[in-house]
């Protein structure tokens, strides 16, 4: 087909029954190729969808399509949660850092990559922009290579060029990327990014992800100086900080005075920000994700979230029991990291409580939970109710520890189960 301009219908008439299909990652999810895609569902069958997280519709998991296409993802997000968990779409347990090799290593080999890019440059470069992480894999192991081509998606400095003498087919759309408007933030949410913050150091790198415990983190921190940036994405409060001369990178060992990011979602503002801007590098999350490299910066500060810990310091993050909600993603990748780098501080935050107001400190993990972050990994957990540190720190001693920062009314349920799996050792002050 060459590298001519297309329509959306005839780009995606090369993909065939049968065909392995990767998807570009949230903020840019080819929809309008989807879209297309979705309405030859008549004429295909047992098309695989491989993706990370998306963004927007996912209408290949609707059930009146499972004859035609089959997800299998790398990470549940909310718009595919409820396929996977009624068995429309599959999900696979990964660590982020090792998805590229799924692709690399013909693990997963891949027919097709459907991409979002920004128009070429006068070189005939075009930018994969605010997704690189496992996108750029794909599009250099894929066999054919379809993309649409927007002016609103950011030409970003780093590792995510792609000439177009690679792309199969273009089709050009003018689509505002999506957004994810900022959290109103709760006081128990400001509260914990408070205790994060207490314990984050000047010159530290972080690491953190999109949401509410996030944002309150990085709103917390403006009294912060040289503060470094080495994470899987970042949003909005990233930008805040950089403008207010908090975040500099000075300290760090590798790519000093620059952010280093695998995929971005948040705002128009961020979008423009990273634009052709240099001082932020969007590269592969075999590279940012892989632990030798996180270490190597001094006082790694890694923040990542949980649906439930166990009083032995099991931390659950992407299921509950036995429905799939998220995925793995890079939390190993960097509670490890951030573990051996100099100074580090592995960090797992949550609320005391769920929304229905349940425990999620909890004796024991619900029947068929899985366990992202191991016992033997964990350290810091932080709630609104305070920090404790499980690192060194026996089972008996960290059931004592978790329930002081529980809510409340859970504290001595948990006391009450760890007297009797661990013996009448004194717990809880008693």
């Amino acid at each position: 087909m060459g590298n001519r301009m297309l329509s959306a219908d005839e780009a995606v008439s090369i993909i065939r029954s049968g065909d392995r299909v990767f998807l570009h990652t949230a903020a840019a999810t080819p929809q309008r190729l989807i879209e297309a895609m979705v309405g030859r569902a008549g004429e295909l069958r047992n098309v695989e969808i491989v993706s990370l997280h998306t963004e927007g519709d996912a209408p290949y998991v609707r059930p009146e399509y499972q004859e035609s296409f089959r997800l299998n993802a790398f990470f549940v997000g909310k718009n595919v949660r409820k396929a996977v968990q009624e068995g429309y779409a599959d999900a696979m347990s990964i660590f982020l850092s090792d998805v590229p090799s799924m692709f690399h290593n013909r693990i997963l080999p891949l027919d097709i990559a459907l991409v979002h890019v920004s128009p070429p440059d006068r070189h005939g470069y075009c930018s994969l922009g605010v997704s690189v992480d496992a996108s750029l894999a794909a599009v250099h192991n894929a066999k054919q290579v379809i993309a649409q081509v927007n002016p609103l998606m950011p030409r970003t400095h780093g590792e995510g060029l792609l000439h177009m003498s690679k792309i199969h087919a273009m089709v050009a759309v003018n689509d505002p990327l999506p957004e994810t408007p900022r959290h109103e933030l709760t006081e128990i949410e400001q509260n914990i990014g408070r205790h994060i913050a207490s314990i984050v150091e000047d010159g530290a790198t972080l690491q953190m992800g999109i949401g509410a415990i996030p944002d309150a983190t990085l709103a917390a921190l403006g009294s912060h100086k040289d503060i470094g940036i080495h994470t899987e994405m970042f949003s909005d409060g990233v930008v805040d900080l950089i403008e207010k001369g908090v975040i500099t990178g000075r300290k760090k060992k590798t790519h000093k005075e620059i952010v280093v990011a695998s995929f971005l979602v948040g705002s128009r503002r961020l979008y423009d920000f990273v634009d052709d801007n240099p001082l932020v590098e969007m590269l592969p999350s075999d590279y940012v994700n892989d632990t030798k490299e996180i270490r190597k910066n001094p006082k790694v500060t890694a923040i990542n979230s949980a649906i439930e810990i166990d009083m032995s310091g099991q931390v659950c993050a992407d299921s509950i029991g036995h429905r799939h909600f998220s995925g793995v993603g890079g939390q190993m990748d960097f509670i490890r990291g951030a573990a051996l780098s100099e100074g580090g501080k592995p960090i797992i935050a949550l609320p005391s409580t769920t929304r229905k107001g349940e425990s999620r400190i909890v004796p024991h993990l619900k029947p068929g939970a899985g366990v992202v972050t191991t016992r033997a990994h964990v350290h810091y957990i932080v709630t609104e109710y305070g920090i404790v540190n499980l690192h060194g720190k026996n089972l008996r001693q960290r059931a004592e520890a978790l329930a002081s920062i529980a809510h409340p009314d859970y504290r001595e349920e948990i006391c009450r189960s760890a007297r009797d799996l661990y013996g009448q050792k004194s717990y809880c002050g008693e």
